[in-house]
């Protein structure tokens, strides 16, 4: 018996895309704004999410703000996935990463070449991918699609 896997249409993901897309971006500026305000950090950038460009250092209020702003977005972004893309979380979570780093390159009009940023990105998107995989399975593992192997 072959593996038989349903696509969805287009309309569907591109719609499913756009809300973790939005999602992704209000989750941002919400722990941002909150990240501020614990740390008293008065200064809030509207470019924030897409600043890769700020001296990495622990002495630096704004740098640590940025950094733990996005590692808690992209792990409560992970878990919010569940809600719309069901067990498809690792495909959507590395569609919105890049989506973010084509953004991020637009708006700072520059592609970003900073390891820190990239190494933020990473563990992000890697916490984002196991939480809400982790949560999928949790919740939906009587819908999981498990490849038959009989035929290998």
């Amino acid at each position: 018996m072959a593996l038989q896997v349903r696509v969805a249409p287009s309309k569907v993901v591109l719609q499913k895309l756009l809300i973790c897309v939005v999602l992704f971006y209000t989750v941002y500026y919400v722990v941002l704004s909150m990240g501020c305000v614990m740390l008293q950090e008065y200064e809030l950038d509207v470019l924030a999410p897409f600043d890769f460009k700020t001296n990495p250092s622990w002495l630096n209020t704004n740098y640590k703000v940025l950094l733990v702003s996005m590692e808690v977005t992209y792990f409560v972004c992970g878990l919010l996935f569940v809600l719309v893309v069901e067990e498809w979380v690792w495909d959507y979570a590395f569609s919105v990463t890049v989506l973010h780093v084509a953004i991020t390159s637009t708006v700072m009009l520059e592609f970003p070449l900073t390891s820190h940023w990239w190494a933020a990105l990473g563990s992000g998107l890697i916490s984002m991918i196991c939480g809400g995989q982790t949560l999928a399975y949790c919740l939906f593992k009587d819908n999981f699609i498990y490849p038959e192997l009989d035929d290998f």
